[in-house]
């Protein structure tokens, strides 16, 4: 087996997802080298099933020196033809590693994340352009998932997520159910996904006029992937679901109020950006959103 490659990924999951281009092409430069992941526990877990991938270190922010310690033994176990380290410039030269690359900061507000991250790529030599974001499923996630949907008619669904991480990134609940009752008959059924905080906001869908199933705080992340991998489009707000989806192939509009869309929207051959007027979310209608989703499935 050849000399394995590590990769020291960012935190939350929509950030940890732009870095999957950087773990391609390591796979594509460096055929039969496993990788080793450093990641937060939830979010680097959704890695846990790439190919190339051996195993996943879990990094505690909130475990002290002692823990900070554990790891840095247990990757010192190993030596490494390659590390590279996304995140902070200490882990590469506290590891044994032939080479190390480390992430220089931005090179500008205008440029993508997953440009700027994949750019640490650039003294391998290659192609410089990024390929596609992307997660594999794992197998009993798709057991599950599939168990999970057999409630729902057809197979024709529409995923949404109204959560985001503060509350300016949120559309309206309300705008989210006016959505779904639009678009009601494009779609057999509809998946409600986020976390246990979201589930205020899902619960005002559960009226819509169509069939439905919330799973707001009721699945595991590498389940909510399974069941995105299932869904012919998702809606959603700024969030780390948008990431996921557009990873997953999933045709994904995402909707933009506050934020940077030109260096965060979803990176995928099927995403598309909706931006609210002046910034503002309420000021987005349902008829804009139906109408752009439209227009996405048709052109995908």
């Amino acid at each position: 087996m050849a000399a394995p490659l590590l990769v020291i990924t960012l935190s939350n999951i929509g950030d940890m997802v732009m870095t999957t281009p950087v773990l391609e092409t390591l796979a594509a430069r460096y055929p039969g080298s496993p990788i080793d992941i450093v990641g937060d526990a939830r979010s680097a877990d959704l890695l846990r099933s790439a190919p190339y991938v051996r195993t996943i270190f879990h990094r505690d922010k909130r475990g002290g020196f002692v823990a900070q310690w554990r790891l840095l033994r247990a990757l010192r176990a190993e030596r490494y033809a390659l590390a590279v380290d996304l995140r902070t410039p200490v882990i590469p030269f506290l590891v044994r590693a032939a080479r190390r690359l480390i992430k220089q900061g931005s090179r500008g507000r205008a440029q993508h994340a997953v440009e700027e991250h994949h750019a640490i790529l650039a003294p391998l030599g290659g192609s410089a352009t990024a390929p596609h974001c992307r997660l594999y499923l794992e197998s009993n996630a798709n057991t599950v998932a599939a168990g999970l949907l057999a409630a729902l008619p057809g197979s024709n669904w529409l995923a949404v997520a109204p959560g985001a991480n503060w509350a300016g990134k949120r559309w309206p609940a309300a705008a989210y159910r006016e959505l779904v009752d639009r678009v009601a008959g494009d779609f057999d059924g509809v998946l409600v996904l986020g976390g246990a905080e979201d589930r205020a906001a899902a619960s005002v869908l559960h009226g819509a006029h169509t069939d439905l199933l919330d799973f707001c705080g009721r699945t595991t992340l590498p389940v909510a992937a399974a069941l995105l991998a299932r869904a012919r489009a998702f809606v959603g707000n700024d969030s780390g679901l948008g990431h996921m989806a557009a990873a997953l192939g999933t045709a994904t509009l995402t909707v933009f109020g506050p934020g940077q869309p030109e260096r965060y929207r979803p990176w995928g051959p099927r995403t598309r950006v909706i931006l609210a007027p002046g910034r503002d979310l309420n000021r987005l209608g349902a008829a804009t959103v139906a109408a752009e989703l439209r227009r996405l499935l048709e052109d995908t």
